[in-house]
């Protein structure tokens, strides 16, 4: 039981990786602090991009994490 876990839970922690490096970063800068936003056609549709898939992927993939690594702890 101990062994199924640790390899689902190294499988979900390379997934969580993969997306977090597949993301591109917030090249904001100082203008996010002043307020000033670049709103365009492209970011009012967030929702459909592939940035999106990707932060839902690595939301998902952290909160299995964190559940894994509970169950983990409770089974040993």
């Amino acid at each position: 039981m101990v062994t199924a876990i640790s390899i689902v839970l190294i499988i979900v922690a390379l997934f969580m990786i993969v997306t977090v490096l597949l993301q591109s970063s917030e090249e904001d800068g100082l203008s996010a602090l002043s307020g000033a936003k670049s709103d365009s056609y492209f970011s009012k549709s967030k929702a459909k991009t592939m940035e999106a898939k990707l932060a839902l992927g690595t939301k998902i993939a952290a909160a299995l994490f964190v559940a894994l690594c509970i169950l983990l702890l409770i089974v040993k």
